[in-house]
Order: structure tokens, then C-alpha cells, then sequence
């Protein structure tokens, strides 16, 4: 297998328009995280204010260096320093700054607010980012980015975490219909059905969300639109499974694994492309990311792959199947400097479109700009006629995704627990709810949850 740096380098050389320029991150300032910046070495009259990302794939990189870059460039009264934190040190990096009270001003962040809200570590954006800017973000992306009404975060794009990829060559030979997803479960059972008599020793139909972990996060979306609901009652009372919805979705998962479709053990990672792109599984339930793997390592698919909405559950209701994954930008509550703060976030991600365009270009239109004007820019450039998923994402998937859930994430997780146990038959159907349910019900009074409900 390839390794994932050797697959986002060749993903940057797939992209139509890539950053070009090389950039070392320590030279922008501080390369200890929690470390003061030197001043810029003028007058001393520049605000110096400390911004924190994540290692990303080396195009992102590229793209937050540069837009540094061109900030500090564009005016002189504010000089941001630029800080790459690896990924697998990141929780543990900001934890130790915000306890010795040196949290950057400005840093990424990806998942729900309320808690971190309720803590007091985000400073609302309204007074510092003008309201018109403010105003632009789609309604698709506001639920993210929102607690009761007010903005304490920006986010830069929307990224659909439940996507169906398909071999059109695979569905063809079985006498499937490749040019769209199957609307329903039973269209993926039926498709299957056709599928699996064609298929060689080793593949398989589907590969979706197969152990607890992914299943907790990655099926939220699934949860929603079979329920209507998530996990817990809208008051935060009471666990919401004990239902035909949550039934229906153990029983869907279930099914794939009796019959055969899937494989009993994964074959790959569901955040990766390696089984699809060995041609093991017809059907591949992952990220809206993982085209840009299959642009990089498997472009021989490139021109083969069908992607769409997940399958709806028959009670569906028109309700969406996906999760919106997200990365945002926050400023952090005891900044001494919020207004200079607020000036580049909003110089970024709310001011000129043609700032962000090489950004979900280079990461090859797997993502949705969380503004119109962004997208229509986007749409227009050379490189997105070459990537009719684009408009699939963006258009069909991305803006009614759920934002998934907000409370603890032990709750997710025993929902997780419940689906693999149940699609195992580790537990029968009933017992997996009785036991997730008791779990849950012990994570609410442990948490105080009923306290910590959002508002309606």
C-alpha cells in the first residue's frame, strides 16, 4: 500500500491548479506552539497575532501558508504568525496552551461548539467580523457554526462524511444501472442481488462503515434520516432509540452482512480508497474526500466512478443521509487582540472569493465553500469542467447534510456499539437497543446532560 504522504503528493500534482510555492511554516514566527512571536523588527505600531492550524495534506498546507503570507502582505498594521501543529499533537498541544493561558488567537476547529461555548473558549464572532460577512454563510453551513443564534465560528468548507462511490464497469457487467446511486435500501439489496453472482473470489458488493468507532460518526446521517432523530430526546433527557427507526437501521446494516454483500472483515480503512481502488467492492461508502485518493492512486477509475447519495431508508422521508464534516475557524476568548483577530479570519474566509478558490481546487472539488459567491467562483475555473463530482457534492449531497450530533461523544459511540453488535448478531436487534440504552442512560446522569441541553 501506498503511503498516505505519497497519496496527497500525487493528489496535488492531479489537481488542474496547484499552489505552487513551497513554504517553510517556522519562518512566518514561533515554531514552538504556546511560544510568544518575535515583533515584525519595525516600528513596533503591527498587532502580532498567533494563528494555529493542523498538518493537513501538503496542498492545504501550502494554501494556509500563502494566505498568511498574502495577509501580512496586504496591509501593515496587523502580522499574523503562522504555526503547523501535527495532527496526532494537536489536542494535546492546545490543551497545554489554554491551561497555561497562550492559546493562539485564531486556530482551526472541526466538530460541535456547544461544549467548548458553554466553557467559555470561543469568543463570539459578531463585533468582530462585520455582519454582511457574517450574513453570507449558506444556511446549509450556519447550524455548524452557530449556539443560541450568535457565531462563534467561521467555517471554511462543508465536507460530506457518508458519500456512495461506485465502479460504473462493475454495475454494468451485473446489468446495474451505473448512472445513478440507488435511491433506497431495497435498490441496494436488488442491486447486490445482481452484483455478487459476477463478482470473483474476494469482492464483494458494498463496503461501508463496518466497526463501532466509524459507525458512531460516520452514520449520523444514516440515524437522522431513518428516525428523523438522533440518539437523545430534543430536552437531553432521556435516550431516542428504542424505536422502529434505530431498529430499521441495525436491520439495514444486518442484511448487508447476512447476505454477503459486505465483507465480514474490512478490507480497508473507510476514510481510504484502497479497497475500491483494488476493484475488491462495487459499491464504497466514504468521505467526499476519498475522490481525490482516487484521482491520485487509482486514476484508471478516475473516468469509472459514479458517486451520489447514500441510500435512503424507505421511511426516509426526503431526509438526508450524510453528515456535514467541517473545519472552522475560531477566535479564542481571552485573545488580547479579537478586533485584529477577526480582521484576518474575515480577510480569508469572508472577504475576496478568488482567496479560497485555489483551495478547493487543489484539493480537487472534494469539498463545499460554505458561501455562494465562493462556489459560483469555484464553478467557473478551467480545472472544475474536468471534475463533474463537483456538482454532485456540492449540489446534490453537501446542503442538507446533518450537522450532526452535539451531545458527548460516549453516546455516539454506544449507538456505534449497537449497530456492530446487532449487524454481527452479537446481540439480537432488541438487546443491542436495551444495552445502548442503559449506557445512555447512565452517560446522562453522569454528564448532567438535561443542564447542558441546547436550546429549541
Amino acid at each position: 500500500m501506498k503511503s498516505k504522504t505519497t497519496r496527497m503528493r500525487k493528489a496535488s500534482a492531479f489537481a488542474a491548479s496547484v499552489v505552487g510555492m513551497s513554504m517553510v511554516l517556522a519562518a512566518c514566527g514561533s515554531s514552538t506552539p504556546g511560544e510568544s512571536a518575535k515583533t515584525d523588527g519595525g516600528d513596533g505600531s503591527a498587532t502580532t497575532i498567533e494563528f494555529w492550524h493542523r498538518t493537513f495534506t501538503p496542498v492545504e498546507n501550502e494554501w494556509y501558508a500563502q494566505v498568511v503570507k498574502d495577509f501580512n502582505a496586504s496591509q501593515s498594521a496587523i502580522k499574523v504568525v503562522d504555526t503547523e501543529v501535527p495532527a496526532d499533537t494537536w489536542d494535546q498541544k492546545m490543551k497545554a496552551a489554554q491551561a497555561a493561558g497562550k492559546a493562539p488567537d485564531v486556530y482551526t476547529y472541526s466538530g460541535a461548539l456547544v461544549e467548548q461555548v458553554d466553557a467559555g473558549q470561543f469568543h463570539a464572532l459578531e463585533g468582530i467580523v462585520p455582519q454582511d460577512k457574517l450574513d453570507e454563510i449558506l444556511p446549509s453551513a450556519q447550524s455548524i457554526s452557530q449556539v443560541d443564534g450568535s457565531y462563534y465560528a467561521y467555517p471554511l468548507l462543508l465536507e460530506p462524511q457518508a458519500v456512495l462511490f461506485w465502479n460504473k464497469d462493475m454495475l454494468d457487467a451485473a446489468g446495474v444501472d451505473s448512472t445513478k446511486a440507488p435511491a433506497t435500501w431495497d435498490d441496494l439489496y436488488a442491486a447486490c442481488a445482481k452484483i455478487v453472482p459476477t463478482l470473483s473470489e474476494g469482492q464483494y458488493c458494498i463496503s461501508p462503515a463496518a466497526d463501532a468507532v466509524t459507525l458512531a460518526w460516520a452514520s449520523a446521517g444514516q440515524q437522522y434520516n431513518a428516525a428523523g432523530h438522533l440518539a437523545l430526546t430534543q430536552d437531553w433527557t432521556a435516550p431516542d432509540i428504542d424505536n422502529q427507526g434505530y431498529r430499521d437501521i441495525m436491520g439495514f446494516y444486518k442484511e448487508l452482512y447476512d447476505q454477503g454483500y459486505m465483507p465480514k472483515q474490512p478490507l480497508g480503512s473507510y476514510l481510504e480508497a484502497k479497497d475500491y481502488g483494488e476493484k475488491k467492492v462495487a459499491f464504497k461508502v466514504s468521505g467526499s474526500w476519498m475522490m481525490s485518493e482516487v484521482g491520485s492512486d487509482y486514476s484508471d477509475l478516475l473516468d469509472v466512478t459514479g458517486l451520489g447519495p447514500v441510500p435512503t431508508s424507505p421511511n426516509g422521508d426526503g431526509r438526508t443521509t450524510t453528515t456535514a464534516g467541517n473545519f472552522m475557524w475560531v477566535v479564542d476568548a481571552k485573545s488580547d487582540n479579537p478586533d485584529a483577530a477577526g480582521e484576518f479570519l474575515s480577510w480569508v474566509l469572508a472577504g475576496d472569493p478568488e482567496v479560497l478558490v485555489p483551495f478547493f481546487v487543489d484539493t480537487q472539488f472534494t469539498k463545499s465553500p460554505v458561501r455562494q459567491s465562493v462556489q459560483d467562483a469555484v464553478a467557473k475555473t478551467e480545472a472544475a469542467a474536468a471534475a463533474p463530482w463537483s456538482s454532485v457534492i456540492v449540489n446534490d449531497i453537501a446542503p442538507d447534510a446533518h450537522p450532526g450530533a452535539t451531545y458527548p461523544w460516549d453516546i455516539s459511540l454506544a449507538v456505534g456499539t449497537a449497530i456492530e453488535s446487532a449487524m454481527k448478531s452479537a446481540q439480537s436487534i432488541d438487546d443491542a437497543i436495551g444495552t445502548a440504552s442503559g449506557s445512555i442512560d447512565t452517560i446522562i446522569q453522569r454528564e448532567s446532560l438535561p443542564e447542558k441541553a441546547p436550546k429549541p
